[in-house]
């Protein structure tokens, strides 16, 4: 019997199209596929651009050029990272030697030898144009990443992005996103070029220091007026008592408005979370701690992606902002909300847009999903 298990699912089905003997099925599996090519970390920085594809030889001495998929992608290296490629990539690439098989994960039960002649690269790019490629937006594991433990734990703190970005949940290893990709990312998005400006934007995010810090400080002071007055306070009473708190702390007239708005902000937000089903009806938002500690568990992976740090000191960044988020809420439900507001108070402005549909979206998957994380690991 064989003992082998795919590490996920596109894995499975090429390995069950292989046994029945199915091209057609693969190809079509391939075509949605993420693939791989490997190469030295220095010669990829020097020419970003360039891909040099280096054959493999099977053990009878054959020559082909070799594309991983993700599951199969070996250990995290440090000098060793990956280029991303599609089957329409492949299908174009010019190649030297027509005799040359494509193998997709060689030496190993996954295998899949395809002759690469111009005939057979055509049917390629004909699966390549058939295939609907899904942009991210799913809920993707490994089965031999983390599924149990403070590490998985940790890392179903940022499922929000893995979900939105279709990356495995679980995975902490070789590739998040492809090499040159993640660098471009870090540095765009967060301004990340090196390892101590990532150290720097980790610590902030492990500290709560990324987001600004007023929504905390108003939803603090509701949660000081609820433990004071035994009930939840009006709304007029939370935003008196908030404009006043800013004044007393040494806040300009601009900054107190600014205060007042807020609160009715979070009302106005709280009031369509409930009516979308990302807060009971009773519910309320404590914090928005959330939103910076699930964005350090990806800058973590980004950051091990990208060869800014190491497997150890990510997984450790990981389950920190696990144990700092099961600190701050009580069920993965409040730390959604949480996370949520976070996110639209910083980026929505109350348009009900993209940024607020997606967490939406995001929330009612990883809350109802047989295959969410947060069905199978307990909060507590």
């Amino acid at each position: 019997m064989n003992s082998w298990v795919p590490p996920s699912e596109t894995e499975q089905l090429l390995y069950e199209a292989g046994a029945r003997g199915d091209v057609e099925a693969q190809l079509r599996v391939l075509a949605g596929a993420e693939l791989y090519i490997g190469a030295p970390r220095a010669e990829v920085e020097g020419d970003p651009g360039m891909v040099t594809w280096r054959p493999y030889r099977d053990a009878s001495g054959l020559s082909m050029l070799p594309v991983l998929t993700r599951g199969m992608l070996p250990p995290w290296h440090p000098e060793w990272v990956f280029h991303g490629v599609t089957l329409k990539w492949i299908a174009n690439f010019a190649w030297r030697d027509l005799g040359q098989p494509l193998a997709v994960n060689p030496g190993t039960p996954a295998q899949l030898l395809l002759p690469s002649t111009p005939q057979h690269r055509a049917i390629w790019l004909r699966h390549y144009a058939e295939n609907d490629r899904p942009s991210g937006h799913r809920l993707l594991a490994l089965r031999h990443g983390a599924l149990h433990g403070p590490l998985a734990y940790g890392l179903a703190c940022g499922v929000h992005l893995a979900f939105g970005n279709g990356v495995p949940w679980n995975e902490v290893g070789t590739v998040c996103r492809e090499y040159t990709e993640e660098r471009e990312s870090l540095r765009d998005a967060w301004g990340i070029t090196e390892r101590a400006e990532w150290q720097e934007q980790l610590n902030a995010l492990l500290d709560a220091r990324n987001s600004p810090p007023e929504p905390d400080f108003v939803l603090r002071v509701r949660e000081e007026l609820r433990a004071a007055l035994g009930e939840a306070p009006t709304a007029e009473l939370w935003r008196e008592t908030a404009a006043g708190h800013a004044q007393d702390v040494g806040a300009g007239q601009g900054a107190v408005r600014d205060i007042e708005e807020l609160v009715r902000r979070i009302v106005r937000y709280e009031a369509r979370f409930r009516a979308d089903g990302l807060l009971p009806p009773d519910g309320r938002v404590s914090t928005t701690v959330a939103y910076d500690y699930g964005r350090a568990v990806n800058v973590a992976r980004w950051g091990l992606s990208a060869r800014f740090c190491d497997p150890h000191e990510a997984e450790q960044a990981i389950v920190y902002a696990g144990a700092l988020s099961k600190s701050a809420y009580g069920s993965w439900e409040e730390f959604s909300a949480g996370y949520a507001l976070g996110r639209v108070l910083r980026f929505d402005d109350e348009e009900y847009g993209e940024y607020y549909t997606r967490i939406v979206a995001a929330h009612g998957v990883l809350t109802e999903h047989e295959g969410s994380p947060w069905r199978h690991i307990p909060w507590r």
